[in-house]
């Protein structure tokens, strides 16, 4: 081999590395970019996600206040229920049913007019300045007024109907002071289906519980 060949193909071999060397270069600096495109490109989309999750959280938030937001209690003859005990310590038991989902609020006693009376039955604290009263009655919660019935006079005779208004406040879904439903009584079927007696008597304001409006009742 002469001199002027090896000095050809030694020029030959120098440019083929110089060729494998940048195409190897190239190569790592796509590679690098692709690896940074796609950091880039997971890191948006988490912030994306993390955006969105925040938003259904919070939206899941003010649903929740919305549906815990304590409006007026409304009567009707399946929220409004009679029952009488009838003993030496005789007493008519009126109980509340908060069928609603979100917690309602109860103002005072429950005004009741029977068979048309005139007049509601009085309240047992109305001569001891104890209006004002007002309770929260929890989603499917209950609540419960009492009327003494232990003599004869407060048992008085058997009534058919009875017309009950709830004392009101005002909130921002309703702004009627009183509501009132009509119930007919001993029908023999569904709520309120016993027959009730009652007379010369009072009712206690609304109370959480049947042994509070019991002893407000003095039972």
């Amino acid at each position: 081999m002469t001199a002027r060949r090896s000095r050809r193909r030694t020029a030959a071999y120098a440019a083929l590395a110089l060729a494998l060397c940048g195409s190897l270069a190239l190569t790592g600096c796509n590679s690098s970019t692709s690896k940074k495109s796609k950091k880039t490109s997971s890191s948006s989309k988490s912030k994306k996600r993390k955006i969105i999750g925040g938003g259904g959280t919070a939206a899941g938030a003010g649903a929740g206040a919305a549906s815990r937001r304590t409006t007026t209690c409304k009567p009707s003859s399946y929220k409004v229920r009679f029952s009488q005990i009838a003993n030496p310590n005789g007493r008519v038991i009126v109980k509340f049913v908060n069928s609603l989902s979100r917690p309602c609020r109860l103002y005072d006693a429950p005004l009741l007019r029977f068979d048309n009376a005139a007049k509601p039955l009085p309240l047992v604290n109305d001569d001891k300045g104890m209006l004002g009263h007002s309770i929260a009655v929890p989603p499917k919660g209950k609540a419960y007024a009492v009327i003494p019935t232990s003599t004869a006079a407060a048992k008085g005779t058997e009534k058919k109907t009875v017309k009950v208004t709830f004392m009101g406040g005002v909130d921002d879904s309703d702004t009627s002071a009183n509501m009132t439903a009509d119930i007919k009584l001993g029908t023999g079927r569904g709520h309120n289906s016993d027959a009730i007696s009652v007379g010369n008597t009072k009712v206690t304001n609304w109370n959480s519980s049947l042994r509070g409006a019991e002893a407000e009742a003095g039972k």
